[in-house]
């Protein structure tokens, strides 16, 4: 590979930026101004689930985007603070250090600097594929325990409670002990915004068009909706002096752009960094996967295509930059990334000047944002995250695999009771054990002909032609230790089924790879029925398999012939062992 095509490999903005021009301009200048409105509240909101202070929640939408713009795939994804990742940090960071604390803000920012690293170094090693170990049910179940937990943990601010409890249990059994503290003029407020932004959510874009607001405008006045509510409920708390009357509201946020920072009360603590790993692992894993998901789906409309190994790095290196300004773990969010997409987003620039806008709100918005009621932030944040939740994936997970229902299920139950990292790591871990078990028992047919064709089958599923003196036996798995001793127990069973047998004929269409085990039970499996008569066949070996089973001795040893097709395995046999004349 030459320099320059190494440098635009992990530059992707060699690759777009000369050709840049006036109409890319305009459509990402368009994009970032709705996703600039959107993120103000949402970087806010975000901030508050993950306990930080709230300019944290600006911090990380602003480095993390130039990053990625400028490392990253995908021309439309927006990175910053999302719903499941914050929630993940505040479960991790929680266990370690009290919130509120500086030493929590620090532990926040190591969390992110550490999944930077993490991922940088997967990107570097090629290691994108991991990600699909986290299988789609396991996905699904996560995130919708996620939002409802999400959902559940804000709670407290919308019912200005010190409601207490990391899990759904918890919080479930801590709420009766509250609801008699319950400050009504915060719930009010609360249900309030709620509601609006709900029916904003719904109605507003179709109310707007019938005013006479083109389809765009109308479009932008929806996705304004939770900005209008912070306004609204920030004019009601400063003009009725809500929080000398208890409603609790945001307070001080430093005005400025972030500056260069290191978690000082936290970057010797060793101990810290070794409990912060695993969480760091799976915030990593979670982020990429949702990262790519939503990139891959939004490239697929434009027909383009996106790097997951490129990806790893530009969102590691944006969990750097979120890290050294003073925010927290972050990735591609879903909402905000379509919004840019709908916006009319053409390349990453567009992210670049969505970061110039929040720098702006930063300089000269944040002392405003002073009597701004978390229970507005708490409602934004209710009402992003359950939009997340999926209940119907369960009926359909129980039809069409009941053993992806148990990994669903299992991940679900286990996110809301246990917490997120138990959920994640018991779903993941159930995942592949289902997957081993299931290619441990591989499918075997035993196949026939079907009439007037080259074609064969299998014979509990079509009518079909055999041969008594021959058993075609198709394997659709490919064979490694798990499955080698299943293979030899059920060719046992059918020869000793079979007494006419003297040829077995093993179709290997579906075979992808034959591992060291697995050869050794093939060699295991011919010196058996060389034993008791009978010959072992291979067909339709694909080539990869043939090239590896021709550096073994099976093939020197093997009783039997390798054939291009099972069709012509069963005529050259069947003219072999019929009666000479």
């Amino acid at each position: 590979m030459s320099i320059s095509a190494l440098a635009s490999q992990w530059l992707p903005v060699l690759r777009w930026g000369p050709k840049y021009n006036r109409e890319f301009l305009a459509a990402d200048g368009v994009a970032a101004a709705v996703v600039t409105l959107m993120l103000i509240p949402q970087s806010l909101a975000y901030a508050l689930l993950a306990g930080v202070p709230p300019q944290a929640g600006l911090y990380a939408s602003m480095a993390p985007l130039v990053l990625y713009a400028l490392f990253g795939s995908s021309s439309t994804l927006a990175v910053g603070p999302a719903a499941v990742t914050s929630l993940m940090t505040a479960a991790s960071v929680n266990v370690v250090v009290a919130q509120g604390s500086v030493s929590y803000t620090d532990a926040a920012m190591l969390l992110a600097l550490i999944s930077g690293v993490v991922m940088v170094l997967m990107g570097a090693a090629r290691l994108g594929f991991l990600a699909n170990f986290l299988s789609h049910p396991v996905i699904s179940g996560f995130v919708s325990a996620s939002g409802l937990l999400i959902a559940a943990s804000q709670l407290k601010h919308l019912l200005g409670v010190p409601l207490k409890g990391d899990t759904l249990w918890q919080l479930a059994l801590n709420l009766p002990l509250q609801l008699g503290a319950v400050h009504y003029p915060t719930l009010i407020m609360g249900l309030a915004v709620l509601a609006f932004l709900i029916l904003a959510r719904k109605r507003a874009k179709p109310l707007l068009k019938r005013m006479g607001a083109s389809a765009f405008a109308a479009d932008l006045g929806a996705k304004a909706a939770p900005v209008l509510a912070l306004l609204i409920s920030i004019g009601l708390a400063y003009g009725l002096d809500l929080a000398s009357k208890g409603m609790k509201v945001v307070g001080h946020v430093p005005q400025g752009l972030p500056g260069l920072t290191w978690p000082s009360s936290t970057g010797a603590n060793l101990q810290l960094l070794q409990t912060l790993l695993v969480p760091a692992l799976l915030i990593s894993l979670v982020g990429f996967v949702e990262s790519v998901s939503v990139g891959q789906s939004l490239a697929a409309k434009r027909r383009e295509r996106i790097d997951p190994d490129a990806e790893l790095r530009a969102l590691g290196l944006s969990n750097l930059g979120a890290g050294l300004t003073g925010g927290f773990p972050v990735t591609g969010g879903f909402s905000r990334s379509v919004v840019n997409f709908d916006a009319g987003a053409r390349t990453p620039a567009a992210g670049l000047f969505t970061a110039a806008g929040l720098a702006l709100a930063a300089l000269f918005l944040t002392p405003l944002l002073y009597h701004l009621p978390q229970a507005t932030l708490a409602a934004t944040i209710m009402v992003a995250v359950l939009s997340l939740v999926d209940l119907g994936c369960f009926g359909h997970t129980w039809r069409y695999a009941r053993s992806d229902f148990v990994a669903l299920l299992l991940t679900f139950t286990l996110t809301l009771l246990a917490g997120v990292e138990v959920g994640l790591i018991v779903g993941v871990t159930t995942s592949v054990l289902l997957l081993l078990y299931r290619s441990s028992r591989p499918h075997i047919a035993t196949v026939g002909q079907v009439p007037g064709t080259e074609h064969y089958r299998n014979v509990l599923r079509h009518r079909v032609i055999t041969q008594p003196q021959i058993l075609g036996l198709r394997v659709d798995e490919s064979l490694y230790f798990a499955n080698a001793r299943y293979l030899e127990d059920h060719i046992a069973a059918q020869v000793a089924q079979h007494p006419a047998v003297r040829h077995i004929v093993l179709q290997c269409s579906a075979v992808n790879d034959i591992d060291g085990s697995a050869l050794e039970s093939l060699q295991t499996i011919d010196q058996r029925l060389k034993d008791a008569g009978v010959k072992l066949h291979l067909s339709e070996v694909k080539g990869p398999v043939m090239d590896r089973l021709q550096r073994s001795d099976l093939l020197k040893h093997l009783s039997g012939q390798v054939f291009l097709t099972q069709h012509q395995a069963v005529q050259t046999l069947t003219l072999a062992s019929a009666p000479r004349a």
